[in-house]
């Protein structure tokens, strides 16, 4: 069986992504002499011992003049007491250059900031969740006025710098990674070979596009068969990035490996297309649940796969297995009354966007 996938757009899109890694990147990070240690001590490990192609230099505000350096990626300030934070974020942004200030004691260093005349821009204010309700999967958001996800109608815990155990740090990881990724797109991937924290986060969010992308294609193909290379070459391009994230090396060999595990789901997916056929009225809900469901399994049991150490090697029987099974879900909820009744609640949107959806796919 040929399967269906542009092997040759998908080299071409893995030599792009191998690029990356010769990609030169250069971070200042600057430190409030009053942050807290632990705080401190976190950012200097996430950014000192990057790779090879990584340049850090590392400040402090009681040390010599600090400028940030024209050829910076980006800057990070570990924000303390000093009324200085706002004033030197303002600087560097000024420079051209994006900054995080990253703190334990988000609010109080948001009202220091306004009050000497120099407020932080809420995206840029990043600390680990201090109380309930913030969830540290990706998956949720936290309630409206938050900052950086920290609940802002909890002055209890924000007076006091939130303490850095293990569950804050990696929660602070996600929130500095997310920020790096939104911050940085043209060299996100760069950066996350060279941080670590960046690389759950960069997955994270090409898994979440992709499987939008592949919904809405779903959505507004009609022609019989025209979904399936689409869908395919996008999924191949999520487990490159994701792959690539990871440090794997994007040889030939490989990127062949990789066309292979996405075209392995081509059954999944022809099932799916039989259901919808055999369910015209509401084969457009089938589609577009095996898409969006598909596609997520899979780039999420490639995130936490590469998290426990795995290579592309040992990646197809899990991407195999996690498809099969969202994909059978995602059918037999999409072809009842209820499943399509909630995907058409997204149809309308989806189609006005589909233009965008598709252009995406090239």
């Amino acid at each position: 069986m040929k399967l269906p996938i542009d092997l040759k757009a998908v080299i071409e899109a893995a030599t792009d992504i191998e690029s990356a890694r010769n990609t030169p990147v250069s971070v200042s990070v600057l430190i409030d002499d009053s942050a807290p240690g632990d705080v401190a001590a976190h950012v200097r490990s996430a950014f000192v011992g990057a790779g090879a192609h990584a340049r850090v230099t590392v400040g402090y505000f009681a040390g010599p003049a600090f400028s940030p350096y024209e050829g910076d990626d980006m800057a990070v300030i570990v924000a303390g007491f000093s009324e200085e934070v706002g004033r030197r974020a303002a600087e560097i942004r000024a420079a051209g250059v994006p900054v995080m200030v990253v703190t334990s004691m988000p609010r109080l260093v948001a009202d220091m900031a306004v009050a000497y005349g120099n407020p932080i821009p809420e995206g840029d204010l990043v600390a680990p969740e201090g109380v309930e309700g913030c969830e540290a999967d990706g998956d949720a958001t936290c309630e409206s006025g938050d900052v950086a996800g920290v609940n802002a109608q909890s002055p209890e815990i924000l007076d006091a710098p939130i303490p850095i155990d293990a569950a804050a740090a990696a929660a602070l990881d996600r929130r500095m990674g997310e920020w790096v990724v939104a911050a940085c797109r043209e060299k996100r991937l760069a950066l996350a070979l060279s941080f670590p924290f960046v690389r759950r986060p960069l997955s994270l969010e090409a898994v979440s596009a992709t499987s939008l992308q592949n919904a809405g294609i779903g959505l507004v193909l009609f022609i019989p068969g025209a979904d399936m290379p689409l869908m395919t070459l996008n999924q191949a391009k999520m487990l490159l990035q994701i792959a690539a994230a990871y440090g794997e090396p994007m040889s030939v060999a490989r990127v062949k490996e990789l066309a292979a595990i996405v075209g392995g789901a081509f059954a999944c997916r022809s099932v799916a297309r039989q259901v919808a056929g055999a369910v015209p009225a509401i084969g457009w809900a089938v589609k577009a649940g095996v898409g969006y469901a598909g596609t997520k399994a899979m780039g999420l049991a490639a995130v936490e796969y590469f998290e426990r150490g795995g290579n592309i090697a040992g990646l197809a029987g899990v991407v195999s297995t996690a498809t099969a099974k969202a994909t059978q879900i995602a059918g037999d909820v999409a072809a009842t009354p209820a499943g399509a009744r909630v995907l058409s609640t997204v149809k309308a949107a989806v189609r006005q966007g589909a233009a965008s959806v598709l252009k995406k796919t090239e």
